[in-house]
């Protein structure tokens, strides 16, 4: 039986589309603090053959080393628009609906602050965010196409360096660790220390602590 071929992101779904084609990834659905954030990004044809292009893939594939390598070059030679939603955010919509408005938020970021005209918007997963460019959900787009992994790239670059910054001032969650997420470690300093402004109080762990003490 042959083993599966490795995906390897490409520009093949872009080059479907006769324009410029925007990439749209958000980062930050699963943890139980801090902000969830999006970013667009648009690589032109003209600049695919830039060195670094070829490291570009699935940020969760990266070395943090590398990722902030790569941010600093796609953020310096494309455009981009990044966009974040509060915790607070997060627990008055869903976290569905504020990861969709926080890609909405950036691709019209992009219209507005570029003068440039996007034909296509190729959306990481299976939802689309209601945008005025007609767009496609690609489930596992940051592995396949090119401009969704550098607006991957971008997206978990920013949201890690916030939750390193959050760690600062609120030591005992492990932050610059886990970015919030759900690890055994917060889970404990949740019991211990309790429940910040930066958490998510509609998620089940928070919200029970929260329960509980009432």
């Amino acid at each position: 039986m042959k083993a599966k071929a490795a995906i390897c992101a490409d520009f093949s779904i872009e080059d479907q589309y006769d324009g410029l084609v925007c990439g749209l990834d958000e980062v930050g659905r699963g943890p139980l603090a801090g902000p969830v954030i999006a970013a667009c990004v648009v690589i032109p044809k003209e600049l695919r053959n830039l060195d670094f292009i070829a490291y570009v893939k699935d940020s969760k594939k990266l070395s943090a080393k590398k990722r902030d390598m790569l941010y600093d070059e796609i953020t310096a030679h494309f455009p981009y628009e990044i966009s974040a939603l509060s915790p607070q955010e997060i627990d008055e919509h869903n976290i569905l609906q504020a990861s969709l408005s926080a890609m909405k938020k950036s691709h019209d970021a992009m219209l507005e602050n570029y003068n440039i005209k996007v034909v296509h918007a190729l959306i990481d997963g299976n939802k689309v965010p209601i945008i005025a460019t007609p767009a496609s959900a690609i489930i596992k787009g940051d592995a396949k196409s090119k401009t969704i992994a550098a607006a991957s790239i971008i997206a978990k670059v920013t949201r890690d360096k916030i939750m390193s910054d959050l760690a600062k001032d609120y030591p005992y969650y492990g932050w610059e660790r886990n970015a919030g997420y759900p690890t055994k470690e917060h889970r404990k300093a949740l019991l211990m220390h309790g429940i910040t402004s930066h958490h998510r109080r509609s998620f089940a762990p928070v919200r029970k602590i929260l329960e509980s003490s009432q």
